[in-house]
């Protein structure tokens, strides 16, 4: 016992120790190797996917856009005079209801009106500074462009527009049609890539302002030149197109990266405190000794199991029959004294039964020994399904059996052993296709008070061979 669990000890010490050290190793180098790249790359390639995503979420506005402004309804209304209000209406409202966005317009260059879905908003002219946008779009090569304005529909709401260019069915330009996204609800995409990211995402106009933020110490409107840890940085990050920064706020070092959107002519700005960007590392140390613990556990488990079923098999092939799976020899003797003692002690009877295969050496001699042990195996089953729980059954010997019947007296084991012979009997094994006729004899001695355990066997044994000589096949007593 002493040398197995020094053995479990030693198992866990190395184990332990071996964990602890690679996974401290690996933190150090992790650590070292996050404090050199994160500036280098990590924050500018966020940034880059950031940028990405956002130019993917303009892509289904820009889709509508492109929709509305090759829609022949529209075109055809346009060309045939802009009458009926109504149907423009109509078409603008179902726009937006349908593809859910914050507005709908269309402004046309032939009476200049800006229609949307509640009727006609204004009529753009062209020293109206509000309108400048209209007169660019006109002028303009591409198709469309993304444009951050105030919405007058809705009480100057802050919208990203998308102006896509009206053109007629030979190319002439007919005016400018689009939806708007309110800025409010591009913030909840803000929002999401923060937590995608694990960075907090800022957005900052051309004269410093705060557009949106998910730092909560950046606050909307707030100018960069006022934002602690950045107003000596803020001339430098709004003249610089694409670049990192590292700055202090709050006792601590942050990590920042830069780039402009031309899209929307703002700077998108990429933030990560250290602690943060080495939180993930931690993390993960924390998991990799939470595992080495939770595998050395395992182990020393495992190990704990084998040793003990390794310990349980050995004692099991000391006191086991390996061909009946019966208590052996050996096994049986510790067993019938201390039947024996309980039996003094309560002073209930107790008798043995032995019994042996009539004639089995022909059933080896012809059917051969795997044949003889099927039979041994048979016999084995056929004896105990005869006994109570608390009787005891082991193979004797060769074809020998022999039972302690606890709380038994000597007529009770006699007929006890009727029964185990007319068992026999009955069972007709198949051996090589034939039905094979067996016979058992049996002895049966009772326990007296001056037995000892080879008194009470050799009586037994004596009553067998009388079963033997009286023609086998029967029981007897001694």
């Amino acid at each position: 016992m002493g040398n197995k669990r020094f053995l479990i000890f030693s198992i866990c010490v190395l184990l332990g120790a071996g964990f602890a050290a690679t996974s401290l190793l690996s933190y150090g180098a992790a650590k070292t190797a996050i404090r050199e790249g994160i500036v280098a790359t990590e924050l500018p390639l966020t940034s880059d996917n950031i940028y990405s995503e956002i130019q993917k979420d303009l892509i289904r506005p820009i889709f509508i856009a492109s929709m509305m402004a090759s829609d022949t309804f529209l075109r055809d209304w346009v060309v045939n005079g802009e009458y009926d209000l109504p149907k423009i209406t109509r078409y603008l409202a179902e726009i937006q209801q349908r593809f859910g966005t914050f507005t709908s317009f269309f402004v046309s260059d032939r009476s200049r009106m800006y229609y949307h879905p509640g009727g006609i908003l204004k009529q753009v002219r062209e020293d109206e500074h509000r309108d400048v946008w209209f007169f660019r779009v006109r002028a303009m090569t591409d198709p469309y462009e993304i444009n951050v304005d105030i919405d007058m529909a809705h009480q100057d709401a802050l919208t990203i527009f998308i102006n896509y260019r009206v053109l007629d069915f030979q190319g002439r330009f007919l005016g400018a049609t689009g939806v708007g996204l309110n800025v409010e609800s591009v913030h909840s995409l803000i929002t999401g890539y923060q937590e995608r990211y694990g960075r907090n995402v800022a957005f900052v106009n051309p004269e410093g302002r705060i557009m949106l933020s998910s730092n909560p110490g950046w606050r909307q409107g707030q100018r960069l030149q006022d934002t602690p840890g950045l107003a000596e940085l803020a001339e430098d990050i709004l003249r610089s197109g694409k670049i990192s920064y590292q700055f202090r706020a709050q006792g601590a070092e942050h990590l920042l990266n830069v780039r402009f959107l031309p899209e929307l002519n703002w700077f998108l700005l990429v933030e990560k405190a250290e602690d943060a960007a080495l939180a993930g590392v931690r993390r993960t140390l924390y998991v990799n000794l939470g595992l080495c613990a939770g595998v050395t556990a395992l182990v020393l488990l495992a190990v704990g199991l084998t040793l003990n079923r390794f310990q349980t098999r050995l004692e099991e092939m000391a006191t086991t029959d390996k061909l009946t799976g019966l208590a052996n020899r050996q096994a049986f003797d510790i067993l019938l004294n201390q039947a024996m003692r309980e039996a003094r002690r309560s002073g209930a009877p107790l008798s043995v039964l032995l019994a042996d295969i009539d004639g089995f050496k022909a059933i080896n001699d012809k059917y051969g020994h795997l044949a003889g042990d099927a039979v041994i195996r048979q016999v084995a089953e056929t004896i105990h399904g005869c006994l109570r729980e608390s009787d005891i059954l082991c193979r004797w010997g060769g074809e020998e059996y022999l039972a302690a019947l606890r709380g038994c007296g000597q007529e009770q084991a006699l007929l006890l052993a009727e029964k185990v012979c007319d068992r026999v009997r009955a069972l007709r094994p198949n051996v090589d296709g034939e039905g094979l006729s067996l016979s058992i004899s049996a002895g049966v001695a009772t326990l007296l008070p001056d037995d000892g355990p080879d008194n009470l066997l050799g009586r037994a044994d004596t009553a067998l061979y009388a079963a033997k000589g009286s023609g086998r096949n029967r029981s007897c007593s001694a």
